[in-house]
């Protein structure tokens, strides 16, 4: 990961793999999808190409966050948890990642994002859904770091772009008399 160690790069904070699979063409692919060899492909490629709902969630500008590129393809499509074990963090980063148990701990500063991202995307999206676990977790991160200043500014932005509101960003905003 090395040459994606010195780049930023837009990550899904909700894995496109994590809401992709829900739909039919990108598990078992789909008649429009074929190159034009005649072989017949499947999976995120198949999903964009003919399906509406799945481009809505994968270009979704509040699921995109900047990361650094390696620590984007070392988290891969794994879930958010509490990891315990200081000694998979990321050199300097305070990202931490368990490839074991396919488990990825965000630094404290990016939890709240990120639980506010996953919210939005289950309440966005209804062919995606976290679990009970997931939820209870997201619950306590959204509760534990307060929206900031820099994501009240960027939902504005992306609403005037996308032409939607994150109500879960809108309302934290909303709720909150001083920001940093």
């Amino acid at each position: 990961y090395n040459g994606r160690a010195g780049r930023i790069e837009w990550e899904h904070v909700v894995p496109a793999e994590n809401f992709g699979r829900n739909f039919v063409e990108w598990r078992e692919g789909h008649s429009d999808c074929t190159k034009s060899k005649g072989k017949a492909f499947k999976g995120r490629n198949c999903a964009a190409k003919v399906n509406m709902q799945f481009r809505y969630m994968y270009s979704d500008m509040y699921n995109l966050w900047p990361a650094i590129g390696a620590v984007n393809a070392l988290r891969s499509n794994y879930n958010f948890a509490m990891i315990q074990n200081d000694s998979l963090k990321l050199g300097n980063c305070d990202m931490k990642i368990d490839s074991s148990s396919k488990r990825a701990e965000p630094p404290d500063y990016a939890k709240g994002i990120a639980a506010r991202v996953y919210l939005y995307m289950d309440s966005t999206y209804p062919a995606y859904s976290i679990s009970k676990q997931q939820r209870q977790l997201f619950e306590a991160w959204d509760k534990l770091y307060s929206v900031t200043k820099i994501e009240c500014d960027r939902h504005e932005l992306i609403q005037r772009i996308q032409g939607n509101q994150n109500g879960i960003i809108m309302s934290r905003c909303l709720n909150t008399t001083s920001l940093e």
